[in-house]
């Protein structure tokens, strides 16, 4: 089985080399760093490695396009060189790379296109976040619920991804290039009757480096929340 990990990257040149590594402990896997103009060093440290592992691949874009955008980058390179699995995570060492084979397994054996992951399901399962970062993802999360008559918690982006039975334009229905991606392309998913499971997680805190998320992304994500519990799906 050829699975490709798209991770998104933006100035994390103190977790690149340790998140490879710990996805390069599973088996057949490639290593997709997309690289949205990072000035830390994170370009370096990505070139070097690919010096010495092949399947370490990158794509480094010339100004900062957004989560959304990297995401579909991804998605494209993966169909364009015949992967039929991919699994998305961040790069700040939050996802854990270990679930990576649970979610293929369950894939694989329970016939779901889709395995998303849930922050809302385990007792302190943000435990060490500051207040506010918790206040705000709980009421992002509750909100999404409401608006959106949706059961997951849509706005994470560790998943996994089966293409072999998805149509590669239902991922590319959500114009949005932000993180509302996240929110939106799962909606889209469900909508579509794809089958979607979710593993309940552990999100740590990030140790190194900080969020990419700004106060305006927030604000964003609201007024597109309200245009798409008005968006005619058909």
């Amino acid at each position: 089985m050829k699975i490709v990990a798209i991770v998104p990257t933006l100035n994390e040149k103190n977790n690149i080399k340790n998140l490879f590594f710990k996805l390069n402990k599973l088996k057949k896997i490639t290593i997709l760093f997309i690289d949205d103009d990072s000035t830390d060093g994170t370009r370096e440290k990505i070139i070097k490695l690919s010096k010495k592992y092949k399947n370490l691949k990158y794509l480094f874009r010339p100004k900062r396009l957004g989560i959304g955008s990297a995401h579909k980058c991804g998605f494209k390179w993966a169909k364009k060189n015949k992967f039929n699995f991919c699994v998305t995570l961040d790069a700040d060492m939050t996802h854990n790379p270990n679930l990576i084979n649970k979610m293929v397994n369950i894939s694989k054996n329970k016939n779901y296109q889709i395995i998303s992951t849930t922050r809302f399901k385990l007792k302190n399962s943000l435990k060490g976040w500051p207040f506010f970062r918790v206040m705000i993802t709980k009421l992002r999360f509750y909100l999404v619920r409401f608006l959106l008559k949706t059961k997951f918690d849509s706005s994470g982006g560790f998943r996994f991804y089966n293409l072999k039975k998805i149509k590669i334009h239902d991922l590319f229905i959500s114009k949005n290039n932000s993180y509302f991606y996240l929110i939106e392309s799962l909606y889209f998913l469900e909508r579509l009757n794809y089958k979607i499971f979710e593993i309940p997680i552990i999100l740590p805190f990030r140790v190194y480096g900080s969020s990419k998320m700004r106060f305006k992304d927030i604000i964003s994500s609201l007024m597109n929340l309200i245009k798409l519990k008005f968006y005619k799906f058909n």
